[in-house]
């Protein structure tokens, strides 16, 4: 049977190939919406030290500040996975671009901690209408057998997110010489662009185009059959959060990515400042200035992803734990070696960017594992609460991380930091095993 795809003004192509065609658009323009998400969130490591001049600030509280958007965006993800779910992907995640680009205006403007915390706080709801929204609408396009696959393309859409938010902050602060204000104003058109790029392109389902649903859309595993929706069965909001939450591998997974994004975003936030020092605005003493160094790691963390995706389908035969725990050891052994390095060494491009990829590369595995334990009717819903479980643990680390650098005076300490996270994450995925 051949079909016209009238979106794009294709030429009569086989059934087969037009789904193809369609399944890869789905995926690229969800890749390109998220690829400027992190500029709504990732840029507050390199508006630290400036907050910090002009406010007089403590790194610790300024770490409750960044709580304050981890934790809203955990509450956000148990919300707004399960709208996903009833309403549809594709118009959540570009609402949210919109809207969460309005809060970093709003906390460019900000004249203390109160307005500080309270548009950044507000921001991180508004950011968690992103991923699990994109991560449902991709489960309704792609099957089991190549998940991995395609998680890993989206989290590598995520990691090159961290490196655009990171590139965008230093061209803001060193190219057009502006305060740290500009880096809550200019990167984010990015977003709201993406956001309505993604609303014109994308479409829910299959059969918004012309297609059968796709047929291999559930568990991975039959001894999980149980934990997904029957076919054709309506659910109402509680009864999808029920399902999801009686799933022990599923909160057992959640712990264990709670674990992995307290590293992470231990990295995120708290690189920046270990590597521009006291006095931001200085450069060096190495052969590449240590603001470009950290650049690394955003760069090792979208190549991480990649290539984790593609270890948990190939090598692994999709046994995601088994992924995640190899990378995770990896990712405590790489950032005990960037703690022994001097904070402008030029080695630590290198171990930086090792640090990056190892620590968030098990994204991939994690996130493909929500329509793998629970099939993709609830994938929003297990989204959203292993989302939740992720940032709650990450906005726990942020105050005390930035309380031991107060204290300390030695920012390399949050090496340290990483490196337990990651084997407690090793450790509790274990667990999780299939």
């Amino acid at each position: 049977m051949n079909r016209t795809d009238t979106l794009s003004g294709l030429a009569v192509v086989p059934h087969a190939s037009a789904f193809r065609v369609a399944q890869w658009r789905m995926l690229l323009a969800a890749m390109f919406c998220y690829l400027f998400f992190y500029t709504g969130r990732q840029t507050f490591g390199f508006a630290i030290p400036g907050m910090q001049a002009e406010f007089g600030l403590s790194k610790e509280t300024l770490g409750w500040v960044s709580t304050a958007m981890l934790w809203t965006y955990a509450i956000g993800q148990a919300i707004n996975g399960n709208l996903a779910d009833k309403f549809g992907g594709r118009r959540i995640m570009s609402l949210g671009a919109v809207l969460s680009c309005g809060a970093n205006w709003l906390t460019s403007f900000a004249g203390g901690f109160l307005s500080l915390i309270l548009p950044w706080g507000l921001n991180g709801y508004l950011q968690a209408l992103g991923w699990a929204p994109g991560s449902r609408l991709l489960s309704n396009w792609w099957g089991v057998s190549e998940r991995g696959k395609v998680y890993g393309f989206y989290v590598f859409a995520a990691g090159c997110a961290s490196i655009l938010s990171y590139v965008t902050s230093i061209v803001v602060l060193e190219v057009f010489q502006l305060e740290w204000r500009w880096i809550f104003r200019l990167p984010v058109l990015l977003m709201l662009a993406g956001g309505i790029m993604f609303f014109l392109i994308a479409r829910e389902r299959p059969q918004d185009m012309g297609f059968e649903p796709l047929a291999d859309t559930g568990v991975a595993n039959a001894d999980d059959k149980h934990q997904e929706a029957t076919h054709g069965e309506v659910e109402t909001s509680a009864q999808r959060y029920k399902a999801v939450l009686k799933n022990a591998k599923l909160i057992i997974a959640a712990v264990s990515l709670g674990f992995q994004n307290a590293a992470r975003y231990g990295l995120i936030v708290w690189v920046p400042v270990h590597f521009l020092g006291a006095d931001w605005k200085s450069g060096g003493d190495g052969w590449i200035d240590p603001k470009w160094i950290t650049v690394a790691l955003p760069v090792g963390m979208a190549v991480g992803a990649l290539s984790n995706g593609w270890v948990s389908d190939k090598l692994f035969g999709s046994k995601r734990y088994l992924a995640i725990m190899l990378y995770m050891v990896l990712g405590a052994a790489t950032s005990l070696w960037m703690w022994s390095l001097p904070a402008h060494s030029s080695i630590g491009l290198v171990a930086l960017f090792l640090c990056g990829f190892f620590v968030y590369g098990p994204a991939s595995s994690f996130w493909a594992l929500c329509p793998d334990l629970v099939g993709a009717k609830r994938a929003g819903t297990a989204t959203g609460v292993m989302n939740f479980s992720s940032y709650l643990f990450a906005g726990l680390a942020e105050p005390l991380i930035g309380r031991l650098l107060d204290l300390s005076g030695n920012t390399s300490l949050i090496f340290i930091v990483v490196t337990g996270a990651c084997l407690s994450s090793a450790l509790v995925a274990l667990f999780v095993r299939r």
